[in-house]
Order: structure tokens, then C-alpha cells, then sequence
């Protein structure tokens, strides 16, 4: 609970007091049901024969969900397209976008090389998702703002050293299994906790809640719950975001924390059902195509082409001759008969086509 009495509205270390219960009878039973349901996830992506082309998506839909939770929106349109094309089209806003996928992804390299998720590593994330070098507040006079009503919701801490001091005493909990004494608490419900905390510290300018769902799953994969960033907890968030801040708020205080853990667990258990749901999905389109384009075009078929044309919504020309799938003039030659049998539509932009996995793009934005 926030001491609002100091003069830079401390907030006290983690672990949290003895006397707060994070294993309460409703804790512990929404817990198995999440723990249960991740498990299911992390199992089912392990054999998927097509893990990288469901990864690409389920990261690129998170960046985007997470960047709307701060009101930076794009169109699938827009943020498909900049993907591919990069620089010569991206907006301001797809670009944002974008910057988090860079930023997770090289969050995942971090603690890869590391086997730890330390403040260093938190501020480098940050880096890249807001592209400069801002880093750590030190500015006084930050304010977290209702949008609707325009009144200060919440006032972090404001003093450089308290901020350096809490995150470093955040990076001990992060990567310490024991809590104090000889306390240790479930990966899932730390991960709240350790949410709830970089959320209040708000060590940045700007970027803490894309930086804080990015440490989310960094977090899981740390543990072992997770290998790779198979998880978006940004859309559950989207639909229940006034529930997300009220109870952010409730736990700074009122203490209330269990309502805050039920939570986070339940956004892991929904995501990890919506994700399973996805994925079965995806995976039924890949293989209902690699049965056309096998049965249509066995001169050109390969599984290479069918992993290359799900990798991205949109495909050009370039990405074939990368590939090492086709010379230049063969590629144009396959996107074509690609297109010719309606497996792909094509659009102008520019001077360049560019070839669209239409059911790939109406599947994700189903879902």
C-alpha cells in the first residue's frame, strides 16, 4: 500500500508483508484452473509443426493490443502491410506497433543470454519500444490521468533514487524463488505482484504498461511455463481495461490484492484458451491449403512456399528470392498461379503488387 504521508509517495518493497494472504482459498482455485490451461498451451505449441508461422502472429497480435491499451490504434490493414514493406510506408502509428514486437524480441534475447530479467535488461526494452534514449524518470511532477474524467488517478514515486532503488529491489524479487524467510510463491501469482509493482514504480516517461505486459511474459519463460512468447494477455486486458485500472488502484489503497491475482490468473487462463482456439484454427487453414496448392500446383509446390505465404498476411515478390525459394522472374511466376487459383488476392501499392493470404487475415481478425 502506497505511504502518500512521504514526500516522494513511496511505495514499500517487495515481497509483499506476511500479513497479505497471496494464497487465499480463491487465489489458490482460480490458480489451478490457469496453471492447467497454460500447461495445455505451452504442450500444444511444442508439437505444432508450425510453430514460427502461429509465434510471427500471436506476437505481432500482441504488439498490437498492447499498444492500443494506450490508445495507439491501428488498422490490421496498416500494421500487415507496414510488416512487410517496412519504411517505405509505415505510419506513425503501425511504427509504435512494431517497436513492440523489436522491444519483446529483444527482451527474449536478454534473458536468454542472461538466464535473468534485470533492470538493465527492463530499460532496454523500453528503449526499444519508444525508440530513444530517455530512460528512468527524473523529471519530477509525473501524474497518471483519468481519461474520461481528467482527474489524477494515481502519483508514482518522484525521486530518481527512490525509482533506481525500487527497481532494483523488483529485479531481487523477479529473479529470487524465495520470497523472504522461507516463503516462495507461484510463478503465476508472483507475476501479478511483480506487474502490479513495476506498474506503480512507472520508472519511465512513457512506454511503462507496453514495458510491464512485456516483463509479463518474459517472466513466465524465465520460469519454465512458457518457451517462447506463445501468451498475449493485452486482449483480455482491452476488453476489461476500466476493471485492469480500478483494480490497480484498489491495490494501492486499499491493499486489496486478491482481487488483483484472480485477475491476472484469469487473463492467463482466457489467453491461453483464445490462443489453443487460434492456433487449431490456423493450423486447419494451413493444411486445407497445402491440399489446393499440392493437388493445383505440384510443379511449384513446396512446404516452403505454404510456411512462407503464412508468414506474413501480406507477401511480395522479395520475400520468395530471400527465401531462396525462386529466382526474381520464377517468383513472380509462382505468386501469380498463386493467385490465379485464389489462394492469394493482389493489390497495388505503389509501383510493387503485393500478394494477400486473404483467409489468414479474415481468420485473425475473427478471433
Amino acid at each position: 500500500m502506497i505511504n502518500k504521508s512521504t514526500p516522494y509517495n513511496s511505495l514499500p518493497f517487495l515481497p509483499p508483508p506476511k500479513d497479505i494472504d497471496l494464497e487465499s482459498k480463491n487465489i489458490l482455485k482460480k490458480l489451478v484452473s490457469a496453471k492447467e490451461k497454460l500447461a495445455e498451451l505451452k504442450g500444444y505449441s511444442e508439437l505444432l509443426p508450425n510453430k514460427n508461422i502461429i509465434l510471427s502472429i500471436i506476437v505481432l497480435q500482441e504488439s498490437k493490443d498492447s499498444s492500443e491499451i494506450e490508445n495507439i490504434v491501428t488498422t490490421y490493414d496498416e500494421l500487415y502491410i507496414s510488416a512487410v514493406l517496412g519504411k517505405k510506408i509505415i505510419s506513425p502509428r503501425a511504427k509504435e506497433v512494431l517497436n513492440y514486437r523489436k522491444a519483446l524480441y529483444k527482451g527474449l534475447e536478454l534473458i536468454d543470454k542472461n538466464k535473468l530479467l534485470t533492470v538493465n535488461s527492463i530499460i532496454e526494452i523500453q528503449k526499444n519500444i519508444m525508440d530513444n534514449d530517455a530512460g528512468i524518470r527524473k523529471l519530477p511532477g509525473t501524474k497518471l490521468i483519468n481519461d474520461l474524467t481528467k482527474e489524477v488517478r494515481y502519483t508514482p514515486p518522484d525521486n530518481g533514487k527512490a525509482i533506481l532503488d525500487l527497481l532494483k529491489n523488483l529485479e531481487e524479487y523477479i529473479n529470487n524463488d524465495i520470497d523472504g524467510g522461507a516463503r516462495s510463491t507461484d510463478p503465476l501469482i508472483k507475476s501479478a505482484v511483480i506487474h502490479y509493482q513495476f506498474e506503480a514504480i512507472h520508472p519511465f516517461y512513457d512506454g511503462n504498461g507496453r514495458t510491464g505486459r512485456i516483463i509479463i511474459v518474459l517472466y513466465l519463460i524465465l520460469k519454465g511455463l512458457l518457451n517462447e512468447p506463445f501468451l498475449y494477455v493485452s486482449r483480455y486486458i482491452i476488453g476489461n481495461k476500466a476493471r485492469y485500472y480500478k483494480l490497480l488502484h484498489d491495490v494501492t489503497y486499499k491493499n486489496k490484492w486478491e482481487d488483483w491475482i484472480i485477475f491476472i490468473l484469469d487473463s492467463v487462463e482466457c489467453t491461453s484458451k483464445d490462443i489453443l482456439k487460434m492456433s487449431k484454427s490456423i493450423i486447419n487453414l494451413i493444411n486445407k491449403t497445402d491440399g489446393i496448392l499440392k493437388y493445383n500446383l505440384p510443379k511449384i509446390y513446396s512446404k516452403e512456399l505454404i510456411n512462407l505465404i503464412f508468414s506474413n498476411v501480406y507477401i511480395k515478390i522479395n520475400d520468395l528470392v530471400e527465401n531462396k525459394i525462386a529466382s526474381r522472374n520464377i517468383a513472380s511466376k509462382y505468386l501469380s498461379e498463386l493467385y490465379r487459383i485464389n489462394i492469394l488476392q493482389k493489390q497495388k501499392i505503389g509501383k510493387e503488387n503485393i500478394y494477400i493470404n486473404t483467409e489468414l487475415f479474415n481468420l485473425i481478425k475473427s478471433l
